[in-house]
Formats: C-alpha cells, structure tokens, sequence
C-alpha cells in the first residue's frame, strides 16, 4: 500500500498546480503532462494516476475555498488535512496569484455570439457538491484567505448580465429553430426590461406556449463551480417549479456552454448557507 503523501510531496504538487492555474488564468497555454513528468521525480515514486487523483483532490480544496480551478481536473473531495493546508497556504502566500485572480474573476465581459445552439446545451454534472470530507494526514490549521474569488465573479453585475443576454438570444434561437417565430419574438430578458427582484431573469416558452421562467448563472471558470443563489431565487423557483429552470453558464469567456436545472433549486441542489442577517431583538 502507498505510503501517505508527505509534507514536501504535497506542497510540491500544490506549486505545480498553482503555476499552472496562474497560466490558465491569463489564457497562456501550457502543458499538463510536461508538468507532469517534471513533478514526478519530486515525488516518492508515485504513479502518474496518483498525481492524477492529488490534482483533483487540490481541485476540491479551492472550489471549497472559493477559488477557481484548472478545467479537466473534477474535484475529488476525499483528501488529507494536510493536503487543504498547504492550498491555504499558497493562497495567502501567493500574491501573483492574487492578483491574477481577482483580474479574472472581475474583469468586464460581453455575450458572445451563438453560432450552432445545438453544441450549447450539455448535460448537467453530479450535483453531489458539498463540503469535502477529509481524512488524516496532519491536524487541520485555520487559516485566513484572502478572499472568496467566486463570491467575486458571482458579483460580476458584467458577466451577469452577458450571461443573461446570452441566454435570452439562446431561447430566441431555439424557439425559432423549432418553428416557433412568434414565441421566440415575444422572448423577454425581465432582469433588463423589468429589474431585479422577480426572482428569475429570462421569461420564455416551451413550444407548445407555457411559460418558462429562466435564472442564469454565469461562471468564466468550470462547469463544477458552484453558484450564488438568493433566497427570492429559491422561493421564486419553489413556488413556479413546473415552470423554472435554471440555466448555468459556464467556461463562458472562452466556450460557452450551459445545462439546465428543471423545477425547485433546492430539490435539484445541496443548498449551503454562507451568511445571516443579523437584527436586533
């Protein structure tokens, strides 16, 4: 049986990821697998398999720590303490990082066109996306981020509302792919045209004339990564659930692709508190 990972293997891989994710971030293209074959000799001769396997494991540690990720590496959410510390780590340390992501995650965006909406619509991941179990490795130290970069994008009111144009344009292309012309004219971005508040962005149709409310999040990053959702959005979605839908945007500065969520958020999601209210008694 493989020994467990060791401090230095660990904030060996955590650097190479983290390098790699600051190339990812600024668009430079780089190579996984040279990274790699260079990593391994750094390493208590693992496999290329379980670097594979620690890499998603970094993956999961960040999406819980608010940070975007490398795409292709899927979180894998059974990790070593000491694994999540040396993440917490790098990012307190890692100022470039810093920078490079908070650039990313609040820089201005704009909708891209929609050349063939049949290669939009994908098929909606595991929504088994909770908190990460841990095992033992190393006691668990708390330590202070610098920030919640997705909270960040999740504020993006640019890329929100890019992301809300580009789904209204995608239900008028569908609607009128279809035949239905006149359902895909009367297509209405409500966020736009109305304001916030109503609890969903887009009104559309289905093609025989019901009415489909639509909520659009948005993400630059992977299809993973999680989403900001209000408790009007929750409540809208419980009360219309044979008419919502929820549409998540993802990989959205470079590809744009998007899965639907039919009916009631919290019956199709794990839904986290991540903050209160206070008032006075």
């Amino acid at each position: 049986m493989p020994a467990p990972w060791s401090r230095e293997e660990v904030e060996a891989i955590v650097a190479d990821y983290f390098d790699m994710l600051n190339l990812e971030l600024v668009g430079r293209a780089y190579n996984k697998s040279a990274h790699r074959r260079r990593l391994l000799p750094r390493l208590n001769r693992r496999t290329e398999a379980s670097v594979e396997l620690k890499h998603q494991n970094i993956t999961a540690a960040l999406i819980e720590l608010g940070c975007p990720h490398i795409p292709g590496y899927k979180p894998l959410r059974n990790f070593q303490n000491l694994l999540f510390d040396a993440v917490q780590h790098r990012i307190r340390r890692d100022t470039s990082f810093d920078r490079i992501a908070l650039e990313a995650v609040e820089k201005p965006a704009s909708p891209p066109a929609i050349s063939d909406p049949t290669d939009i619509l994908v098929e909606a991941p595991s929504l088994a996306l909770g908190i990460a179990e841990r095992t033992s490795g190393g006691s668990r130290e708390r330590v202070a981020v610098q920030r919640n970069y997705l909270e960040r994008e999740g504020r993006n009111r640019s890329l929100g509302l890019a992301g809300e144009e580009f789904v209204a344009e995608f239900e008028r292309r569908r609607l009128r792919m279809a035949g239905m012309s006149a359902l895909g004219d009367k297509v209405d971005h409500v966020a736009k045209t109305r304001g916030d508040g109503l609890g969903y962005d887009v009104l559309s149709f289905e093609t025989d004339g019901r009415e489909r409310f639509i909520e659009v999040k948005t993400t630059a990053f992977g299809i993973e990564t999680p989403f900001f959702i209000s408790r009007n959005e929750v409540e809208f979605s419980h009360e219309t659930a044979e008419h919502y839908r929820l549409c998540r945007l993802f990989d959205f500065r470079r590809r744009p692709r998007m899965f639907e969520l039919r009916g009631s958020v919290s019956k199709n999601c794990r839904l986290d508190p991540v903050s209160y209210m206070g008032r006075f008694r």
